[in-house]
């Protein structure tokens, strides 16, 4: 296969998702099995994802924390449910400097039993509380069918953790998290349509007493949930005996949340944008929105391309000169491959004129712009293709989306989209069955598309599909 040559999505999706990783320059196979290699541009996407997402989560009112990679083998059993949910997935520690430990130590699947522990040393009255924690670290939960950014044995995400005098602070802050947060940020940053569900007692987190998720669409018609909210009760506050002060002088054991988000987003993203030229990358999640291309070299063509790439820095857009001596087409078609949203061609014929070509990844096209207009033309570019990256992302979830009435009709419809039928129909019998051909309830959502209070409640929809 040619360099920059990929598997069209309609032969075969997964080989076009492991195509694109690897042509764009994403990321590599670690050296351990699971493991990943973030390369550069990869890395400066998921950095994107970060510093937008870490804005949204300071708005919410949390601080960054940082707890340790390794966690006693007894911290996690104090919560059986819990232990019982990762036991499958932990890498253990036994030895350490060439000596038996005398208690193995867990490296991270999830933080809440290690922040559970200092929580409760930390809290001691009603004024600790609302404690509100989060983390950006990396966690290892060993995977037996690993794929890249989806799945792999050790994975960058944040975790947020908090503590709450009372059940209904820690849901309406879960809540908030889930719609205010990650909800806006995969809407507004990722350019992802997803719905807000609520997790069925059967895929909802180890330990948790409700699970809040966002699931996205892929190209290919199946769910990739992409972040998670959870009401935890009182299980972890119990375990790790999390108790305060009231105002009124008693002892009350504290309500907590934990929620995350991780580098599958990255998967997301390359799944729900991309197309058969490779990488389409939302214009405000872009490390490098624009790319100034030198076309051929003449008197003044590169001296004006450095002039139009400060331009375009100075009115704010990620702007990056290329000013490579390597053949244009070649690196025209790695651009495209990449994602970069907009290229501006800069040559000494369009120079000559007092205008540049403007190649457009997402609308697709190229037009000869005037020297004049080009940072307005830009930046209205960049306005226009996020909508309609996300314009194009929901109409399709909505084309291949079926309204089933029998189980049989939802399976169906997994096979290439996704199916809503009323959860009283499926059930938990239904949910079992439809599991034994991989395909799952992602979540309940109620007929006017917002989240069931209540895993009773009797008009909630079961959004069923097969997943990654």
């Amino acid at each position: 296969m040619a360099k920059n040559v990929i598997t069209p999505q309609g032969d075969d999706f997964p080989r076009w998702y492991q195509d694109v990783i690897q042509k764009a320059e994403l990321a590599d196979n670690g050296p351990v099995r699971g493991t990943m290699v973030i390369r550069p541009y990869g890395y400066a996407i998921w950095e994107r994802m970060q510093a937008a997402m870490d804005r949204r989560i300071k708005v919410a009112g949390a601080k960054n924390a940082y707890f340790p990679l390794f966690i006693p083998e007894s911290y996690l059993r104090r919560e059986a449910e819990h232990v019982e949910g990762f036991s499958p997935e932990l890498a253990v520690v036994t030895h350490a400097g060439g000596k038996r430990l005398e208690e193995p130590a867990v490296v991270r699947p999830t933080s809440e039993t290690v922040i559970g522990e200092y929580m409760a040393k930390w809290v001691q009255s009603y004024r600790d509380l609302p404690l509100l924690l989060n983390q950006w670290a990396n966690v290892v939960r060993w995977e037996l069918r690993p794929r890249l950014f989806l799945r792999t044995s050790e994975f960058l995400w944040q975790e947020g953790h908090t503590a709450h005098a009372t059940e209904e602070d820690a849901r309406l802050y879960a809540k908030h998290i889930h719609e205010e947060v990650y909800a806006r940020f995969m809407r507004e940053e990722l350019a992802m349509p997803v719905v807000l569900g609520r997790k069925t007692a059967r895929e909802r987190f180890a330990g948790a007493t409700n699970t809040l998720t966002c699931e996205g669409m892929m190209g290919d018609g199946k769910a990739l949930q992409m972040g998670t909210s959870h009401e935890l009760g009182q299980n972890f506050a119990r375990a790790f005996d999390m108790n305060f002060l009231t105002e009124a002088n008693e002892r009350e054991l504290a309500w907590t949340t934990s929620w995350g988000t991780s580098t599958r987003m990255v998967g997301g993203l390359i799944m729900c944008h991309g197309d058969d030229a490779g990488l389409r990358v939302p214009p405000r999640i872009a490390a490098v929105q624009v790319l100034v291309m030198i076309v051929k070299d003449g008197e003044g063509v590169a001296q004006a391309a450095r002039s139009i790439t400060d331009d375009l820095l100075k009115a704010g857009v990620r702007a990056e000169l290329d000013d490579r001596d390597s053949a244009f087409g070649r690196r025209a078609v790695d651009a495209e491959l990449k994602g970069v949203p907009v290229r501006v061609e800069v040559g000494p014929r369009d120079l000559a004129e007092g205008s540049v070509t403007v190649a457009r990844r997402i609308a697709g096209g190229k037009s000869s712009v005037p020297l004049g207009g080009l940072v307005d033309h830009v930046t209205q570019a960049l306005a226009t293709d996020h909508d309609a990256l996300y314009a194009e992302a929901l109409a399709r979830r909505e084309d291949r989306t079926v309204a089933a009435t029998t189980i049989d009709e939802a399976a169906e419809a997994a096979t290439t989209g996704w199916a809503t039928i009323p959860w009283r129909t499926v059930g938990i019998d239904g949910e079992a069955r439809l599991a034994e051909s991989a395909i799952t309830v992602r979540c309940l959502v109620m007929p006017d598309g917002s989240v069931p209070t209540a895993h009773e409640e009797p008009d909630a929809l079961a959004v069923v599909a097969r997943s990654y």
